[in-house]
Parts: C-alpha cells; structure tokens; sequence
C-alpha cells in the first residue's frame, strides 16, 4: 500500500483528529521542542502581518523544498485559517512527513497569543 493509499484509508471522522492540532496542544509542544511551525502562506500574505518564528515555505513551492524540511519532528502547517494547511498537510504526509495542520489557523493563533499571552509561547533563539 503506498502512501497516498494509507493517507485515503485516514480520511474518516474517526481519524480527522489525528490530522490537526490544537492551539494549546501546539504552544505547548513548540515550547517543548517537540514540533515546528510550517508556515505555508504566499509571499503577499506573509508582507502584511508575518511571525517571528517557524519555517516560512509557500504551499506551491513545497515539492521543490522539502529537503528544507526536518524529518524527524512533527511539522504543524499552518495558514490563516485551515483549508489549505489541510491540503499541504495531506500532502507532506504522503511524502512521509510527520505533519499536522494548526486548528484555527494562524488568525486563531494570532488571536490566542494576543496581549499577555504571547509570553506563553517560548521563542527559539
């Protein structure tokens, strides 16, 4: 069976959670180092209001990137709001990539981390 047979075989209700991840899931298993953050917007999205962290590759070019990748930690694909992290998610876990995409999106992100609450997320240095 090949890896777009399994990722089809996962696509029912009963296996949806295991393709996303939650806001506070993600904060947590970012401050843990247990996962990054794949941020999959174009360019033009990316100069109006960006993150200072994770990786920044545009969905349409991941087939020509994934050697910039780390495979060997969850990578959480994330956009402003869910459909096309799905669609990129779906994707890298067809090309064997441990992959997730962030529930709410980055806006939902954005909103959790607002205020205060930005200090909950340990930035990398």
């Amino acid at each position: 069976m090949d890896a777009l047979d399994t990722l089809a075989r996962k696509t029912v209700p009963a296996a949806m959670g295991e393709a996303r991840i939650g806001l506070d899931d993600f904060i947590t298993a970012y401050n843990e180092s247990r996962c990054e953050l794949l941020d999959i917007r174009v360019p033009e999205e990316t100069a109006v209001w960006q993150f200072s962290f994770g990786l920044r590759i545009p969905a349409n070019e991941l087939p020509d990137r994934l050697d910039e990748l780390p495979s060997d930690t969850l990578l959480v694909v994330a956009c402003p709001m869910s459909d096309r992290s799905n669609m990129a998610r779906s994707y890298l876990a067809a090309k064997g990539f441990e992959a997730k995409y962030l529930a709410g999106g980055l806006l939902g992100l954005a909103d959790r981390l607002k205020g205060g609450a930005a200090k909950t997320l340990k930035l990398r240095t």
